[in-house]
């Protein structure tokens, strides 16, 4: 039988399409028609065009398929388009599940900790709800809803188990995402300054090892967080003056950067609205959050055994020089 893979040429289908040839399994890569395959350039898979948000074309592609990852969404930083986010992550997801419990293919769905409840004195677990009524972005609110979309079909019957990500760090990156573009900006010199906090990442190669294992252990209905270890902007910084051999730019106090998020933002979402946006007054208020995850039940029911977060920025800084969008350091 076929593995279908959405989304896979995005970081996380990239990492995870390789980890799946690696060992072996036939893969089919579902990308939207017209979408560059840099990313999964030279694997042996077979490319099917299709598009989430069209449930004949999701059918057709999980034809003949027993398992699936779903990986494919929008991912969005700043507000507006919602209804193209709601098409995309909900109503895809649905047109997916459809059509795996019309296949029997047991599927695995990647969600967002931004749909789990954050706690400010302990690290969040899969059993802290998302809360409706706090603040939240358009992004996480939609995976939130995947999540009651997948928990629908498991009360049907299907074999769905939620994989949730924290943010990614590591190679394959051809977005680049924004973490990568912080990479990218870092090594060639065009960070102009950066501000204290952090959050809770997984390492690429660690994400996709662990939707294999909810593939292969995981109970259905049930969702396991995914993550490498808790890292700080300062941390970060570190890794990276060390990697690149560059000085670490300017730190910046959040309250200042805060107040020239909503500047930046406002102007850049009416002049330049396609603009990628690194600091945002929401990606500001991410990093003070400070958000840190359990991943004991994946540890204890799966076998997930995370590495290390500077050896994924290592894989994705030297993934860029490979590429020739930076330069090795002297």
């Amino acid at each position: 039988m076929t593995t279908l893979l959405t989304g896979a040429t995005g970081h996380v289908g990239a990492n995870l399409l390789r980890a799946l040839v690696a060992r072996g399994e036939r893969v089919r890569a579902m990308v939207l028609p017209g979408t560059d395959l840099a990313a999964i350039d030279g694997l042996a898979t077979e490319v099917h065009e299709g598009d989430v948000r069209d449930r004949a074309s999701v059918e057709r592609a999980i034809a003949g398929c027993d398992r699936v990852y779903h990986v494919a969404a929008r991912v969005q930083t700043v507000r507006g388009r919602e209804r193209e986010l709601y098409d995309t992550n909900v109503l895809g997801t649905r047109n997916v599940l459809h059509a795996c419990r019309k296949h029997d293919a047991r599927v695995v769905v990647t969600s967002s900790l931004g749909a789990v409840g954050h706690n400010a004195d302990r690290p969040s677990t899969e059993d802290d709800a998302f809360n409706p009524f706090e603040h939240h972005l358009p992004y996480e609110a939609s995976k939130a809803w995947v999540e009651h979309e997948c928990l629908k079909a498991a009360v049907e019957g299907l074999p769905v188990v939620i994989a949730v990500s924290t943010a990614v760090l590591g190679p394959n990156d051809y977005g680049p995402s924004r973490m990568g573009r912080v990479i990218l900006d870092y090594s060639n010199r065009k960070l102009g300054a950066y501000i204290p906090g952090g959050f809770e990442f997984v390492s690429a190669a660690d994400l996709a090892q662990g939707h294999i294992l909810a593939m292969d252990k995981g109970r259905a209905g049930q969702r396991y967080i995914f993550s490498t270890s808790f890292l700080s902007v300062d941390d970060l910084m570190s890794m990276l003056e060390s990697m690149t051999r560059q000085p670490r730019p300017r730190r910046l106090s959040p309250t200042v950067m805060m107040g020239l998020a909503h500047v930046s933002t406002f102007v850049l979402n009416r002049v330049a609205p396609e603009r990628p946006q690194r600091f945002t007054p929401d990606a500001v208020r991410l990093l003070q959050m400070q958000r840190r995850a359990d991943c004991s039940k994946a540890r204890d029911e799966l076998g997930y055994a995370p590495t290390t977060l500077e050896s994924a920025v290592r894989a994705a800084y030297e993934d860029f020089v490979r590429r020739g969008l930076t330069r090795a350091s002297p």
